[in-house]
């Protein structure tokens, strides 16, 4: 089936090439159609009290979303006005300030204390927005632009949907950049390490379709993060790009056996889908490993990110031979002088020091996993933005105008008595970092009678039985400081409520720490598994996958293990996808040489030549597949302003370059010295596993043994009479005709294993 498939795919290669083309319309469509998520917060497990509290605030109290306006120097009577015009506009569904509870004609100093120490510091007000939808939805993102053209240039909007706001803009301006240098960079190392410049420009073509494929079958999610949006193309780019080199040099492998490319491709299609499904399974399989993440933003890399090894895969397969044959006196015009170096004399110096090498290779575990684990890790994701951006100007004013770092949202039952509430309150404002606290009761408590209070200041703080308290905090999210005061503002509220909660940015921050602590490690165990369990089934060992992966795991600690001796921190996520993603991508490497080397073995070579020739023939591919990585990866961390983005790339970029360091230096002489082990524990590794014979198979072997038995018979002289030279007439005549039975039978069984 595969034979028929790949023989009517190289005779039509410009209606496959059409083919390709015209996918591209439903995938762009389907590209278009997906939202991008730029909350990760969102991605929290719903079962958490913080994100059950947050749909709360959705539902019934209409606040989503809130956001802080910093009004400096300028009248009441302007903020009163700019008050009403955000009211105003589509996706506000509130908006509070001093004026709504007192109007704007009392003097500042008569204004009760608390409210007066909320809403005023200096020459400087602050105004409460609250928005109808959830904080990263459109209407919202277009509520807060609408929000910011209403205001002047004295003025603030703080809170974290105006940072992911900010964040959305940034992004959307600065992809098709790094996008377009990933591209320009990876070419320049294809340019290096190919024999043509032509052929670069096909790979290219081959797996940008792949991109949008994948980008366009994201609209079955409904949406992907932000974060899966820009690493997605590149990450594809790098991964996927061993197959392209795979397929073309094993047809250049098979043009000189037949006189028709088309044939020659053809068999190289079969001989690549073979290799290729079963090397694509480890980079699957380390994707996949995001999965069980309850954060589900690992869901969402991995499900894009596998789904686009397997599209990779199948355009490899499917388009790009066509595009090969079709622009294939252009690759053959332009061919050059590889540019890649000779390892031979590298490798020599390894296998001579091969027992040094390994000791080294064991001692730098030690170095290597004591500073992976220690390296700095930051949480707080406005840190990943450029300081200049307006809402990290608006935040950082807010907090030193007004104390405000964080602010807490509790939930409580409406049914508590005043006492409660009072000692609630006076509680909470003994909390160590707290500045202030608002709620229903407490207004009430500054003498206003309960009909003077404006329906739109209850509807914010009372809905559908659950009264709402706000909080607010002198600490920033994400930190230990803020981490203790929530578990003490807990304790208090569960003596009153059992089934209060606390949400906002704090709760949801701590809740994200706890989580991703708990997910590193169950990802990073499962993709190690995983990937055990498809090399020793491919190697039928025990022993190969533990000295693979463990030797790419090296690779793993060096890289994460640069930001400790760097003294950089890294966002959370940055370790989780680097472990999966860089061992599922670059364990290749080692499997290939490790292939190579025990198909040498097989052929009867000793161990130090089989390593030599396993080596110097996998050094070319390891370097060419790593380069392009780091190209494009790299050229991604130069650009971006989202440190989150540019981290995630340097890692992955630095990665591959250390994969391949460890694969190169390291590998011929872990392999050499580990094979005496390898060969005790692996069936059939010095020898080729015997191949089941099929019926035709079997008729060939007995017809051609049968042939020359006939003739050894027939040239026998009878018993007791002298040999001669020459032959009885008729005995010829019998001796020719049991000769030409058998090879009629020869030849009918060469057809029946042919068919």
């Amino acid at each position: 089936m595969l034979e028929k498939i790949a023989k009517w795919l190289t005779r039509k290669p410009k209606l496959v090439a059409m083919m390709a083309v015209l996918m591209l319309i439903p995938a762009a469509i389907g590209y278009i159609s997906t939202r991008i998520n730029y909350d990760i917060l969102s991605y929290l497990p719903e079962d958490l009290e913080s994100s059950h509290g947050e749909k709360l605030l959705e539902e019934p109290f209409k606040m989503a979303a809130t956001s802080m306006l910093v009004v400096e120097s300028m009248p009441a009577g302007y903020t009163n006005s700019l008050l009403n015009d955000i009211k105003a506009i589509d996706g506000v569904s509130n908006a509070i300030w001093i004026s709504n509870l007192m109007g704007i004609q009392i003097p500042t100093d008569m204004i009760p204390a608390n409210f007066r120490d909320m809403f005023f510091a200096g020459d400087a007000t602050m105004m409460i927005i609250q928005y109808s939808h959830p904080g990263a939805s459109d209407e919202t993102m277009e509520a807060i632009e609408q929000v910011r053209r209403a205001c002047n240039e004295k003025c603030f909007l703080a809170g974290f949907s105006v940072v992911i706001k900010d964040t959305r803009d940034l992004m959307d301006s600065e992809l098709p950049i790094f996008v377009g240098l990933a591209v320009i960079l990876a070419l320049c190392a294809m340019m290096l390490t190919l024999e043509s410049t032509v052929l670069p420009f096909i790979f290219l073509t081959s797996i940008g379709l792949a991109v949008i494929y994948n980008m366009g079958t994201n609209i079955f999610l409904g949406e992907i993060s932000y974060i899966t949006k820009a690493i997605a193309a590149v990450l594809q780019l790098g991964v996927t790009m061993d197959y392209s080199i795979f397929l073309y040099h094993r047809y250049e492998e098979e043009r000189p056996n037949y006189d028709d490319e088309r044939d020659a491709m053809a068999q190289a299609v079969v001989a690549a889908f073979r290799s290729l499904s079963s090397s694509s399974l480890t980079t699957v399989a380390g994707f996949l490993a995001l999965c069980v993440m309850r954060l589900t933003l690992g869901r969402d890399i991995g499900i894009v990110m596998a789904k686009g090894v397997v599209l990779g895969v199948a355009t490899v397969i499917l388009v790009l031979p066509s595009l090969v044959l079709i622009f294939d006196k252009q690759i053959t015009k332009h061919k050059h002088k590889s540019l890649m170096p000779s390892f031979d004399k590298v490798n020599s110096f390894i296998l001579r020091h091969n027992k040094v090498i390994m000791v080294i290779f064991v001692l730098l575990f030690i170095p290597a996993y004591y500073a992976q684990s220690h390296a700095g890790i930051y949480y707080k994701l406005d840190e990943s933005l450029p300081r200049d951006l307006p809402s990290i100007v608006s935040n950082e004013k807010l907090k030193n105008d007004f104390d405000m770092a964080t602010s807490h949202f509790i939930v409580l039952r409406d049914d508590l008595n005043p006492a409660e509430m009072s000692d609630i309150e006076n509680r909470m404002e003994e909390v160590k970092g707290v500045t202030s606290v608002v709620s229903y009761h407490k207004m009430l408590g500054t003498g206003i009678p309960d009909f003077f209070i404006p329906n739109e200041v209850k509807d914010m703080l009372k809905q559908g039985g659950y009264q709402l308290m706000m909080v607010n905090s002198s600490y920033s999210p994400a930190t230990d400081a803020v981490a203790a005061q929530l578990d003490e503002m807990n304790a208090i509220l569960k003596q009153y409520d059992e089934n209060a909660m606390i949400t906002g940015e704090g709760a949801m921050y701590r809740d994200l720490i706890d989580t991703t602590a708990v997910d590193f490690v169950v990802a990073n165990y499962l993709s190690i598994a995983c990937i055990f369990i498809i090399v020793a089934w491919a190697f039928k060992s025990i022993t190969v996958p533990a000295v693979l992966v463990a030797t790419i795991e090296l690779a793993i600690f060096l890289n994460q293990g640069f930001s400790y001796f760097s003294g950089a921190s890294t966002p959370f996520i940055a370790p989780t996808i680097i472990s999966c993603v860089q061992l599922g991508a670059t364990v290749d490497y080692a499997i290939l040489m490790t292939s190579r080397f025990q198909e040498e073995l097989q052929s009867g070579k000793n161990r130090k030549e089989a390593i030599r020739i396993a080596a110097d023939s996998a050094d070319a591919s390891i370097i060419t597949s790593a380069l392009v990585m780091f190209c494009a990866t790299l050229g991604v961390s130069f650009v971006s302003s989202i440190d989150l983005i540019g981290a995630i790339c340097i890692m992955l970029a630095r990665g591959a370059l250390i994969s391949a360091c460890i694969c190169l230096f390291v590998m011929p002489a872990v392999l050499y010295v580990c094979e005496p082990m390898f060969n005790k524990t692996t069936l059939h590794w010095r020898t080729e596993q015997p191949k089941k014979e099929s019926k035709a198979a079997k008729a060939l072997k007995a017809a051609s043994e049968k042939l020359p038995a006939r003739k050894e018979k027939a040239a026998l002289p009878e018993k007791g009479t002298e040999q001669t030279e020459t032959t009885e007439p008729a005995e010829a005549a019998d001796s020719t005709k049991l000769a030409a039975e058998s090879e009629t039978e020869a030849d009918a069984a060469r057809e029946t294993a042919n068919v």
